[in-house]
């Protein structure tokens, strides 16, 4: 145990492995926030349509060779959530029709735009990296953890204060707009909430395994506690714990960190149902 805990820190004197875990743990604590809203309205399925938007809209600006990827991917992947956490239901084609086109459409177009048009001599790697996260987060930078730490502030912030708010959209949208609540508003504000955290999530897991930090904190603390507060506590606990875990093992043992991550947050559920049955 002592030589693991000795050969974690020699990892952590590097600058890019500090930018890995700083960067991995605030996408996830956004992620776990944003989970409960998500699971509670029955939009737990957003994550994965939402990333693979995103991956359909890195293709176009590999192929297209834009320097900033993300001057593409985040307008096209706002766009997506917008219309399907927004409008989706009022659309000809429902929510969950729409996403399911959405998703499979961006994939295909991507995939497709890739290998008739990539640069690339290992299409196979680069779509393998950007679907399940391979080594895409042990090249951040200093640029990149500072976007995640705003924008970690910016969702942390919106919780906090408009946590009142938040809790009536979540639970009974009529009431709340019966009562004066900008209900629109507050759809719009989770639908680009949604879509920034998704972007920045697919540099840790992948565009494939998004949705996992969205659902499996939400769901774990729904095992044992019953209050919205609570929840929303011990999912970003959870969260935080199962990234720091997964990052530091995927070092050590030279796993794939998105998927070390996943497998960390379904023992963390596992264990929470284990609780809840026999408690």
């Amino acid at each position: 145990m002592n030589n693991l805990l000795i050969q974690l820190s020699e990892y952590l004197s590097y600058p890019f492995v500090r930018y890995a875990f700083a960067a991995g743990i605030l996408v996830s604590l956004c992620s776990s926030l944003l989970g409960v809203i998500l699971v509670l309205k029955r939009y737990s399925f957003i994550g994965d349509g939402l990333s693979h938007v995103a991956f359909g809209a890195m293709a176009v600006a590999a192929v297209l060779s834009v320097t900033d990827e993300m001057l593409v991917v985040m307008p096209v992947t706002v766009i997506c959530a917008v219309f399907l956490l927004k409008r989706g239901q009022n659309a000809g084609v429902k929510g969950d029709a729409a996403l399911a086109m959405i998703s499979v459409g961006a994939m295909a177009i991507g995939y497709l735009l890739l290998n008739m048009f990539s640069s690339s001599a290992n299409i196979s790697g680069d779509v393998c990296s950007t679907l399940f996260g391979s080594t895409s987060i042990l090249t951040l930078k200093s640029s990149d953890v500072a976007v995640c730490a705003v924008m970690s502030a910016v969702v942390i912030a919106v919780f906090v204060f408009l946590y009142n708010k938040i809790f009536a959209v979540t639970f009974d949208e009529t009431f709340a707009k019966a009562i004066g609540v900008n209900t629109e508003f507050y759809n719009l504000l989770i639908a680009l909430i949604t879509a920034v955290i998704i972007v920045l999530a697919m540099n840790l897991v992948g565009a494939l395994l998004t949705s996992a930090l969205i659902v499996f904190p939400a769901l774990s603390s729904m095992r044992v506690f019953n209050s919205f507060k609570k929840v929303m506590i011990c999912s970003g606990v959870i969260s935080v714990i199962a990234a720091f875990a997964g990052i530091s093992l995927s070092i050590l043992i030279s796993a794939p960190v998105g998927a070390t991550v996943v497998v960390i947050n379904m023992v963390i559920f596992a264990g929470f149902s284990i609780f809840k049955r026999f408690a």
